[in-house]
Formats: C-alpha cells, sequence, structure tokens
C-alpha cells in the first residue's frame, strides 16, 4: 500500500509537469527540460506498475491477503494504469490547445449536436485553484454527499420499519 501511494504521488506530479510544460509552451518559453523530466518519471511510473502487479499476484498466490483485498488492490493497480495511459497521452499531446479527435474518444466518438465535455470550460469555482485545493473541495463535495446519504439511509430504515409494522398490524387483524 506504501508503494501504491508513492506510485500515485509520482502520476500526481507528472500531471503537474505537464500541466507546467503547456503554460512555457503557452509562454512561447523552453519546455526541453521538463520534457526530460516528465519521459523519465513516465519511465518510472510504469516501473513502480509493473513493480505493484507483481506483487499484487505474489501476495494473492500466497494467500497473504483474501481475495477480496486482492480484487480491491486490482482495482486500484487498474486505475493507475488508466492514469498513466492518460498522462501518456497528455505528454504526446505536447500542443496546448485540446487535441478534438482524441477527447471525442471520451464521449463514444464524434456525434453531431453533442458537445464532449472534456472541451467545456473551466467553472468559476474551480478556476486558479491548485490540485490540493482541487482535492480539498472534492473531499468536502464527497462529506457532504456521505452525509446526505446517510440522512437518506436512516429515512429507508425508518421507512422499513414502519412498512414491516403495518405488515405485523395487517396480519394480527386478519
Amino acid at each position: 500500500l506504501s508503494l501504491y501511494d508513492a506510485t500515485s504521488q509520482i502520476a500526481q506530479e507528472i500531471a503537474e509537469k505537464i500541466q507546467e510544460r503547456n503554460r512555457y509552451q503557452r509562454n512561447g518559453e523552453s519546455s526541453a527540460k521538463i520534457n526530460v523530466i516528465i519521459r523519465s518519471s513516465l519511465q518510472n511510473l510504469r516501473d513502480k506498475i509493473d513493480q505493484l502487479k507483481d506483487l499484487l499476484l505474489r501476495a494473492v498466490s500466497t494467500h497473504q491477503i483474501t481475495q477480496l483485498e486482492g480484487d480491491r488492490r486490482q482495482n486500484l493497480v487498474d486505475d493507475l494504469l488508466t492514469r498513466q495511459k492518460q498522462l501518456q497521452a497528455s505528454y504526446k499531446n505536447e500542443g496546448p490547445e485540446p487535441d478534438v479527435i482524441r477527447s471525442s474518444l471520451m464521449t463514444g466518438g464524434i456525434k453531431r449536436g453533442v458537445t464532449n465535455p472534456w472541451l467545456l470550460e473551466e467553472s468559476e469555482e474551480t478556476r486558479g485553484l491548485g490540485f490540493d485545493d482541487l482535492r480539498q473541495q472534492q473531499r468536502r463535495i464527497i462529506e457532504e454527499q456521505d452525509a446526505g446519504l446517510d440522512a437518506l439511509s436512516s429515512i429507508i430504515s425508518r421507512q422499513k420499519q414502519m412498512g414491516q409494522e403495518i405488515g405485523n398490524e395487517l396480519d394480527e387483524q386478519n
């Protein structure tokens, strides 16, 4: 799990470097040095993901972890693989402008009259926020959603109890 956290951190750093490189390109500055760092970081990320796969396979096959935990960790590794592929694609797309054809893949292809959500402007509430600020805002939203789900769960539990009591009363009356 610590290797997974370190690998996730590398992916985050790569995303930040790609964003920095794109900012340099928009300003007309040279981004060659950052490209070298990104390329080596991407290789490091690939190596770490391969290492995670091997460790996970070994842990599951020797029953060090349960199958359920193995599946959960496999999902985490799959998410990292997806993230790595996205970062690789972002790295190869060196232009600061979004690639319409590539981003249209996210919506299932080019369709007439359908706007691509990946090409929309950033909202005012997230504009100018850094990765940590966005992550904190996302956590706050998730906590609010969790609180709402907890309230909904208690309401449903109460309704279930009421339904059971009504059913018991009907059985008694019958």
